[in-house]
């Protein structure tokens, strides 16, 4: 198809103009479009409410729909690239709004060819503003292989941030900030922030669970209050067969869900490892996690709660056990 570079200003469009255009945006299916310009599903980082694509040439985009039914688009590469479908084409081709209309008319009558449907995702669950915000923020960042503030204050090894285990389940902003990202039943939903004297969560965000790498072998399970209580469990406790998991402090009413449901995905005999704080609050959220254990019916289950000694947390823990003085923020 051949696109003309002719300009109308967006007083010339009619109502029929208008609503043609927002059929675009919520009936055609950007990740099937997608698919169709050659970019490529990266499944293993796409979730229900966000899907990955890639371009050979490059081009890596995260594509979601939200609570209107407007399919969305953003580039990883580039912060001015996001928008509908009608911004994917024009970025892409430097077209007219005339252009698009031409290319995609077909697609909204059914008469182009549909690539196959293993190419792209049928059904993205609709997110709202906020939640689009975090997937967009998360999409930015870099996973953290090295961290100063990590090493040098928290005593967390630089080749357990390394460890296969953790690749890509903890971040660094543009801020350099530390960042655990929090995932629920649909995909990402939020994220921990944390940096010396600064703790924060996402703007917008939600609370569910930060999980580390999984396997099926796994044999263990560590729940821990927070992302760097896990890893200096981890560091303290190394098992190569162990999974880690938080929910970051204070519990809101989704999240015993989100840990019963990873408490049954669990292999038969898996060992769970209730590792939150040596405090009053910290035995609140064991006795928590153990009714909802037992709520699950897995008396297969080892159950047994890791309480640090002389600390208040794992952190701590390390800390001590570095020669490290303990940490203030």
């Amino acid at each position: 198809m051949t696109f003309s570079h002719a300009k109308k200003s967006p007083r010339d469009y009619g109502a029929g103009y208008r609503d043609e255009l927002e059929r675009f945006k919520t009936a055609i299916n950007l990740t099937e479009y997608a698919a169709s310009q050659g970019y490529q599903l990266d499944k293993r980082a796409s979730s229900r409410n966000s899907v990955v694509m890639r371009h050979s040439a490059g081009d890596k985009v995260v594509i979601a729909r939200g609570e209107d039914q407007h399919w969305i688009y953003f580039s990883v590469r580039n912060d001015s690239d996001n928008g509908s479908i009608i911004d994917f084409i024009q970025y892409r081709r430097r077209c007219s709004l005339a252009d698009v209309r031409r290319e995609l008319r077909p697609w909204v009558g059914g008469a182009v060819p549909r690539p196959a449907l293993e190419l792209y995702v049928p059904e993205v669950v609709p997110v709202s503003r906020d939640r689009a915000g975090v997937i967009r923020a998360l999409a930015a960042m870099k996973p953290l292989v090295t961290h100063r503030y990590l090493e040098e204050k928290r005593a967390i090894p630089r080749d357990l941030l390394a460890h296969p285990r953790f690749a890509g389940k903890v971040l660094v902003d543009a801020c350099s900030n530390v960042i655990f990202p929090h995932v629920d039943r649909d995909g990402p939903c939020g994220y921990e922030i944390k940096n010396h004297r600064f703790t924060g969560f996402a703007p917008g965000g939600e609370k569910g669970l930060w999980i580390s790498g999984v396997q099926r072998t796994d044999t263990a399970l560590v729940l821990a209050e927070s992302g760097i209580d896990a890893l200096s469990y981890a560091a303290l406790n190394p098992d190569e067969n162990a999974r880690y998991a938080s929910f970051g402090g204070t519990m809101n009413p989704s999240q015993p869900a989100l840990i019963r449901a990873a408490i049954e995905r669990l292999a038969p005999g898996v060992a769970v490892q209730i590792a939150t704080d040596n405090d009053e609050d910290g035995a609140g959220f064991a006795v928590i996690i153990g009714g909802l254990i037992a709520e699950t019916g897995r008396s297969d289950l080892a159950v047994e709660r890791a309480v640090p000694i002389d600390a208040k947390d794992w952190n701590d823990a390390l800390l001590r056990a570095s020669g490290v003085a303990l940490a203030t923020g």
